[in-house]
């Protein structure tokens, strides 16, 4: 990042420039550097994670590569950590990482971060446990972590799952066995799929209007368990009705959506007329999933096995 007077933090530093600013890399593991992008994670895109996980995975190909490290912004870090997880056919170590503060700040935390996520690429336990998102020194799955702070140093939490790996001193420690790893084999990712976040007195207007602008899938960031206000279930029937898929989410950072709720608008009541439930995926997650499973092709009854599978 540099500052721009006036506007703010901008992307503009280059991989090369990024790796020069950490101490001690080289004695870690031997960089291939590649600039794959070069913009603001409010600014990434679908199509662009399709793009890099076909990167990586060409990249990965060649034997001589122990993994990779990608820096990315956080605001959708999470969500692009994510995607890959599901995407990429390679083993190997894949660890996202990035900076809670710009690079002009006098306790900025990038060159760390790129140190820490570097130790653990090349630890040989990170392979087979598939994509890991490193800051503060802290190794999370992609599946369970969030943003769950601003701009704090240790921003990214995984809730309940907990943190995988500590990266200390003297190696990383690595506190749990890999989890179970879906794959969705596509060439494609399907963008229409629209997230209508529930709140207090919320109408179906949104969800109506996503439905007529073409959505091929909508997620629900619902309440608690999976409810929504009873306004807004007459419009998730009649999506269900029409083929579109309807995955509801919960707008709570932690514990897992299910049909618990009989009144209008919870959870059992929604179950009943078709929708989705996400399980543990916050409503980004589950928007990315969605649109992976529409773009291999899924049927509703394939998305639904998906996201309602066991797993933690």
């Amino acid at each position: 990042m540099r500052i721009v007077p006036g506007r703010g933090a901008v992307p503009a530093r280059s991989g090369r420039e990024i790796l020069a600013d950490v101490p001690g890399l080289e004695r870690h593991a031997t960089i291939v550097c590649e600039d794959f992008d070069r913009i603001p994670g409010p600014h990434w895109t679908p199509e662009r994670m399709l793009e890099l996980a076909r990167r990586l995975d060409g990249q990965l190909e060649n034997g001589s590569f122990a993994g990779a490290v990608v820096t990315h912004g956080t605001d959708t870090l999470e969500e692009t950590a994510y995607a890959l997880d599901l995407l990429l056919a390679t083993d190997k170590a894949v660890v996202v990482t990035g900076a809670m503060k710009t690079a002009d700040d006098p306790v900025r935390d990038g060159p760390g971060n790129v140190l820490a996520a570097t130790r653990a690429a090349v630890d040989p336990q990170a392979a087979g446990r598939g994509v890991l998102v490193v800051l503060d020194d802290t190794v999370h799955a992609a599946r369970h972590v969030v943003k769950a702070h601003t701009e704090a140093f240790s921003a990214f939490s995984s809730g309940d799952a907990g943190a995988v790996a500590i990266v200390d001193v003297d190696h990383v420690h690595w506190r749990f066995a890999p989890f179970r790893r879906e794959r969705i084999v596509t060439d494609r990712i399907e963008p229409e799929v629209a997230l209508v976040p529930a709140a207090v007195g919320t109408d179906d207007r949104f969800l109506r209007h996503a439905v007529t602008c073409g959505a091929k899938g909508i997620v629900v960031e619902g309440l608690g368990r999976g409810n929504v206000p009873p306004a807004m279930a007459p419009a998730i029937a009649d999506a269900v009705r029409s083929g579109v898929p309807v995955v509801v989410a919960s707008r709570c950072r932690n514990g897992r959506t299910a049909p618990r709720y009989g009144y209008e608008g919870g959870g059992s009541r929604l179950k009943e007329v078709g929708a989705i439930f996400s399980g543990g995926l916050p409503a980004s997650k589950a928007r990315v999933k969605l649109m992976l499973l529409l773009g291999a092709g899924r049927s509703v009854e394939e998305i639904r096995a998906s996201f309602e599978a066991p797993a933690f």
